[in-house]
């Protein structure tokens, strides 16, 4: 039996425009955050020659949790929690730049109480902490 959450991805990817297919590839084999000027630039010999044809596959992908944006750094990043589509965590390198995502519960749920405490209602959230990878801290 396949359940929904297994269902739902496969129904995401085969929902995904011929365009979204090419950039979604593009930011999975580069491992790191890219820029829109620079998946353009990548993919000019796909047949992507316009920005407004990057930014909505790149909204596209987003709003499925299929990729998010790194706010601070205005690039963009493959989802490795699963297609999360909207609460994301993320630590940056100060030194190297290396983005990796976070998924913590707890964080998630204090994050959740703080919100209810002010009784606003928040519809994502894109928390972004700054610190030294294990690589650039023992160098």
């Amino acid at each position: 039996m396949i359940n929904s959450q297994t269902r739902n991805k496969k129904d995401q990817k085969q929902d995904l425009t011929k365009n979204q297919k090419i950039v979604l590839d593009l930011l999975r084999s580069s491992g790191e955050p890219l820029k829109a000027y620079s998946i353009l630039d990548s993919l000019k010999k796909e047949g992507l020659k316009s920005p407004l044809q990057i930014y909505r596959a790149l909204d596209k992908l987003v709003e499925l949790g299929r990729i998010h944006k790194i706010e601070s750094k205005n690039s963009f990043i493959v989802c490795s929690n699963s297609n999360c589509a909207s609460n994301t965590i993320f630590t940056i390198c100060e030194r190297c730049d290396k983005v990796k995502e976070l998924k913590n519960n707890n964080l998630a749920e204090s994050m959740g109480q703080l919100i209810d405490k002010y009784g606003q209602d928040v519809s994502r959230y894109n928390l972004e902490f700054y610190a030294l990878c294990k690589n650039c801290k023992s160098n």
